[in-house]
This record gives structure tokens, C-alpha cells and sequence, in this order.
């Protein structure tokens, strides 16, 4: 089943700013820290010394000074920056609906995770990957198929089974969501387990909702 959202119950499940698991998410690991952090410095001090250079007073100075500033800051309001982009990947489609769905099927597949440049055995440079397992719930309703909602595969997603019940937002650009072009993370109420990629959805309030439309239809 698709519930149409209005524009106003959209905003409030799909928040336009970074939510604090948002901003974990978008948080990175050491390295991409370590990148932050080194242009913050890097940036910050650069843009000081020319600040000092031309005079605060200076238009150029006070320039440089709120330049500084902003690459002061940098590791502080990346992942913020990182989350609205994200964000922005579902808020740019016309519609949105409350899905209430069912697992038709599922399956994994390997997928990529990375790729780097190393040295092989002769001595010669190659493209190495690293791939990791992702799980395919394939969604469906009455009306038949939805889509397929991919995320990666974690130990807790063992317990997913054909038939399990799905709630998320269903997105589309035509208002018959035909077809369905994208979905947010999901919630299984039969596991309470939350599934997905990214944490794009307030989900205490995409619970409740799922809950009262759960209770309704008994």
C-alpha cells in the first residue's frame, strides 16, 4: 500500500538539515577524519598568515580572516555539508508516499566497496578491488511489485524472511508513483530492525506513522 505524504509530513519525516545519526553517518572514518582535519589546519593557517599580511583591517584582511575561519571549521561542518547532499538525493523527487509493503523476495550480490592502485608481484601497478555482500529485498503490495531496496548485508539481517512486512517512503516524480524511482532506509516491525543504507528518516516519527496505519488496517 502507498499512502501519498503532503509536502509538510514529507519535510518532517526527510529533514532538509543533518540529524545526529545523519551526521555519525557522514562522520567518515579515520582517514577521511585525518583529511578534514589537515585541510583545517592547512587551509586555516594559510589563510591567516595572508590575513596578517594585508591588515584585518584591511578588506582583504578581514577576507582572509572569515576565509580562515570557515577551514578552521572544516572537519566540524563536513559531515554536515555531506548529510544535506545526501538528503537532497530523495527531497529532489516530486512526491513521496508511505510504503507498507511486503519482501516478495530476496537476494545478495557481491558489490564493490573500493578500489585502490597497488604494486603486483612483477612489479607492475593494477586496479585492486574490494567487494562486499549486499542483500535485495524485492517490495511488494497488492498492487504487485514496488521496487528493490538494496543495502549492505550485516550479520542482524539474517532474520529477514519472504513476507516480512516493510515500512518506509516510497518516492517517485509522477503522482501515480508509477514507477516507484527511489526508497529511504525501512523498518521491519516483526524484527523492530531497521534496514538501509543511509539514515535518511526521522524514525521515531516514520514508526509512529507505520504504527497507527499498521493498527488501522488490524
Amino acid at each position: 500500500m502507498l499512502i501519498p505524504l503532503s509536502g509538510a509530513e514529507r519535510d518532517q519525516l526527510l529533514p532538509k538539515v543533518a540529524t545526529g545519526p545523519q551526521f555519525s553517518a557522514c562522520w567518515g572514518g579515520p582517514q577521511v577524519l585525518l583529511q578534514r582535519v589537515m585541510i583545517s589546519v592547512v587551509g586555516g593557517l594559510v589563510s591567516l598568515l595572508l590575513g596578517q599580511a594585508f591588515g584585518f583591517a584591511n578588506p582583504w584582511g578581514s577576507l582572509c580572516l572569515v576565509t580562515g575561519i570557515v577551514f578552521g571549521l572544516t572537519w566540524l561542518w563536513g559531515p554536515v555539508a555531506v548529510a544535506a547532499q545526501r538528503n537532497g538525493r530523495l527531497r529532489r523527487f516530486s512526491h513521496a508516499a508511505l510504503a507498507l509493503a511486503q519482501v516478495e523476495a530476496l537476494f545478495t550480490e557481491e558489490r564493490v566497496a573500493a578500489r585502490r592502485e597497488d604494486v603486483n608481484a612483477k612489479g607492475r601497478l593494477e586496479l585492486v578491488e574490494s567487494r562486499r555482500p549486499w542483500l535485495n529485498l524485492e517490495l511488494a503490495d497488492e498492487d504487485g511489485f514496488l521496487g528493490t531496496l538494496a543495502f549492505p548485508l550485516e550479520q542482524r539481517h539474517q532474520s529477514i524472511r519472504r513476507g516480512d512486512t516493510v515500512c518506509c517512503l516510497a518516492m517517485a516524480n509522477r503522482r501515480d508513483f508509477s514507477p516507484v524511482m527511489a526508497f529511504s532506509d525501512a523498518w521491519l516491525p516483526q524484527q523492530n530492525l531497521w534496514v538501509g543504507r543511509y539514515p535518511y528518516l526521522r524514525r521515531d516519527l516514520l514508526v509512529n506513522l507505520c504504527r497507527r496505519q499498521l493498527d488501522h488496517r488490524g
